[in-house]
């Protein structure tokens, strides 16, 4: 059994509990919010969890001889200070996306993981999806690649708030916005895929808040040589369209990046001037028999179990460069 602790009560932390709830090796054992009565009402919509510990201090939980993990779901400029005083009390940790607000944060996180032995994962659902990794699996069957491009954008019900005033912690200027928040969802598989890009270049759409500036929709180029890679994502607007690598010898689709369902293969047929028939598609996907988040609680425990300090699927290194690119993205447009 793997005693988890959860720091954070809010909207994330109530969809990851159905994911955590689903791997029988994965218990429950203390909350930590704020008040105590957020806890109790997180643990009341829960009623699985039983016998919980609460706490309002992070520092008083890391310390908690009966926990083994803990799960970080709280505002992002708060997950470098809790990961590395749970990191340094000897816990394992699963940071919710995005890692942190800077890369030099994420150096900071990681060495802290080093330092102490202990596993660090960045809890990005996508790359654990069946789906996805059936994705990565046939990404040599185009090759050798030319493009790719993956679209990420949901219109938010906090928009019409922030338009009227009221800053949202998803558009706070500084530590969150929309790279941070949707963007990343685009970004970071891409990164998991083909690591460090050459260069960057990124045209975001800024709004000025009383706060500060906050970016709300975006793109990004990104060069991998021989490959240029584009992402869009927005919080002001919706995408039907998913992504797409293209090869000499093909093209493989995903229809959403973020939870894939449905991942296909076109081979590419013979040159026809364009008078020849549409490239036929193959389906490559599985069906997903659990919770999405519960991909990601069965690798962390996966690693647990096997004594392995860092997932190779999401890595370190990814998290660092994914916040590097961003904070390269928000440089180029004032935002820093």
């Amino acid at each position: 059994m793997i005693r988890f602790g959860f720091i954070g009560t809010g909207r994330i932390s109530d969809w990851v509990f159905k994911g955590a709830s689903e791997d029988p090796r994965i218990k429950i054992t203390a909350i930590c919010s704020r008040t105590e009565d957020a806890a109790k009402a997180f643990i009341a919509r829960h009623p699985e969890i039983t016998g919980a510990e609460i706490y309002t201090s992070v520092e008083e939980m890391a310390k908690d001889p009966d926990l083994d993990a803990i799960y970080i779901g709280t505002p992002n400029q708060t997950h470098r200070n809790y990961a590395i005083a749970c990191l340094n009390a000897g816990k394992h940790v699963l940071c919710e996306k995005p890692f942190s607000v800077s890369g030099d944060e994420a150096r900071e996180m990681a060495a802290a993981a080093r330092s102490n032995g202990k596993l660090l994962m960045e809890a990005m659902i996508s790359t654990f999806n069946p789906n996805f990794r059936a994705f990565a699996e046939h990404i040599k069957d185009s090759a050798p690649l030319r493009q790719y491009h993956s679209s990420y954008c949901q219109y938010s019900s906090r928009y019409e708030d922030l338009k009227n005033g009221i800053i949202a912690s998803c558009f706070q200027p500084k530590t969150s916005g929309a790279l941070r928040d949707i963007g990343i969802y685009a970004l970071y598989p891409l990164v998991s895929l083909f690591g460090r890009p050459e260069n960057t270049s990124a045209n975001l759409t800024v709004f000025q808040t009383q706060e500060g500036p906050t970016d709300i929709h975006g793109s990004l180029i990104l060069n991998y040589g021989q490959m240029q890679a584009s992402i869009t994502y927005s919080k002001v607007c919706d995408s039907l369209t998913g992504t797409e690598v293209s090869g000499e010898n093909g093209n493989l689709i995903m229809d959403d990046v973020r939870i894939a369902r449905k991942v296909e293969f076109a081979p590419h047929n013979p040159p026809s001037s364009g008078q020849g028939p549409k490239p036929v598609r193959t389906v490559i996907s599985e069906g997903i028999d659990h919770n999405e988040y519960y991909y990601e609680f069965k690798e962390f425990a996966d690693l647990i179990e096997a004594g392995e300090t860092e997932s190779k699927i999401n890595s370190l290194e990814t998290s660092i460069i994914t916040m590097d690119i961003i904070d390269e993205a928000l440089r180029q447009n004032g935002l820093e």
